[in-house]
Order: C-alpha cells, then structure tokens, then sequence
C-alpha cells in the first residue's frame, strides 16, 4: 500500500514537473518586451501584462503543489538510498524552477519600475530586459537536458533495483536447494515436519473450538 502511494505521488510531481517546464518557457516569453532597433532575433515572442500577470499566479500556484508533493514523498517514501537520491533529484528541480521564476518576475518587474520612470513610452529608445529567441532556445535545451538526466537517472536506478532482486532471486534458490539436499539426506526430517505441521493444525482446531465455546457461552450470558 505504501509502495503503491510512493508511485503515485511520483507519477504526479513528474507530470507537475513537465507542466511547470512548459509553463516557465512560455513565461520567459512573455517576460520580452518591445524595443526600440531590436533585431529579427530579439523581437518578442509576446508580449501581454494582463496574461504575464496571469501566468505568474499560475505558476506560483503549480510550485507550490509541487512543494507539497515533494514533502508528501519525503513522508511515506520507502527506506533506501535509490529512494533518498529521487527525492533529492526532485527537491533540485523544484529549485531550479522557483529561480527561473524568480530571475523572470524580477527582469519584468525592473523594466515596469523603469518604464514608469520614464513616462511609461514604449517609443523612447529603453532597452529590452528580456530574452531574445536565441536565449529562449537555449533555456529549452537546457531544460530537455535536465528532463533527459532525470530519465537516465532513473534508468540506472531501475537496473540496480533489477540486479539487487535476481541476487536475492539467487539466494534463495541456494537456500531452497540445500533445503532439498538435507531432506533427501535426512527422510526422518519430512515425518517430523509432517507431525509438527498436523499438531499446530490440531492445536488451531482445538482452540478454535475453545473461542467458538466461550463465545457462544458469553452470548448466552448476556442475553439471559
């Protein structure tokens, strides 16, 4: 059951981690502003304060959630180093994501605090703070790269897991084996596995019997 909660609450802040990647991109966008001898390279992607201020509480909202749910896999996650290294590689995606947020909020909010400085005019020759295309693709290739570091990483973990079962698959089958040979080598071992196994059958019958007794006499008790 624990195991079963460990994989679901996984599942979910990988979904939330994927949607929170896409979101922050489009936020960086939207973070570009319009300026005055701007190249075809740096022109803005969009451009719109009522859908930044939108997305900003969206996505504070997500990171939160996505809080919440690296706290809630730290309480019931199962005990191991494989386990404790997922959390922590979930705990360093959410930090990276928050800065993300936070150098963009701060770059929108410092060309707001100018622009009203300077009269609000968009014409007036002030320099654009945002990212051109180029830097936007390159935070879309950094951002696939750490999503890629992740699979592998959990690739590898899933090997090792693989490997650490057919050891113990191994062992067992050792054990079992020896089990066979000492029983073929000692027939007096089956009969008296045999007896011990018929006496705690009996003895389960016997005090089945003795609990059906006293329960039966109990209700009898109580009824009359």
């Amino acid at each position: 059951m624990v195991g079963s909660s460990w994989e679901d609450v996984r599942k979910q802040a990988r979904i939330l981690e994927n949607d929170i990647d896409v979101k922050l991109v489009a936020f960086s966008k939207l973070g570009v502003t319009t300026g005055a001898g701007l190249n075809s390279e740096s022109m803005p992607l969009i451009n719109s304060e009522d859908m930044f201020d939108t997305m900003s509480m969206e996505l504070q909202q997500l990171l939160s959630k996505l809080s919440q749910l690296n706290d809630k896999m730290a309480e019931i996650a199962p005990s191991g180093t494989a386990t404790m290294h997922t959390i922590k590689r979930h705990r360093e995606i959410l930090m990276d994501y928050q800065q993300e947020f936070d150098r963009t909020s701060a770059r929108v909010c410092a060309r707001r605090e100018r622009e009203e400085l300077l009269g609000g005019g968009m014409g007036g020759g002030v320099p654009s703070v945002g990212l051109s295309r180029r830097d936007q693709y390159g935070k879309e290739a950094a951002h696939l790269h750490s999503s890629h570091i992740l699979v592998d990483e959990q690739i590898n973990i899933a090997m090792e897991a693989r490997e650490h079962l057919t050891s113990q698959r191994q062992t067992f089958k050792r054990m079992q084996t020896r089990f066979n040979d000492i029983a073929n080598r000692f027939p007096m071992l089956n009969s008296l596995i045999y007896r011990i196994n018929a006496r705690k059958r009996r003895d389960s019958l016997i005090v089945g019997v003795v609990v059906a007794v006293c329960t039966f006499l109990l209700l009898l008790y109580a009824f009359h």
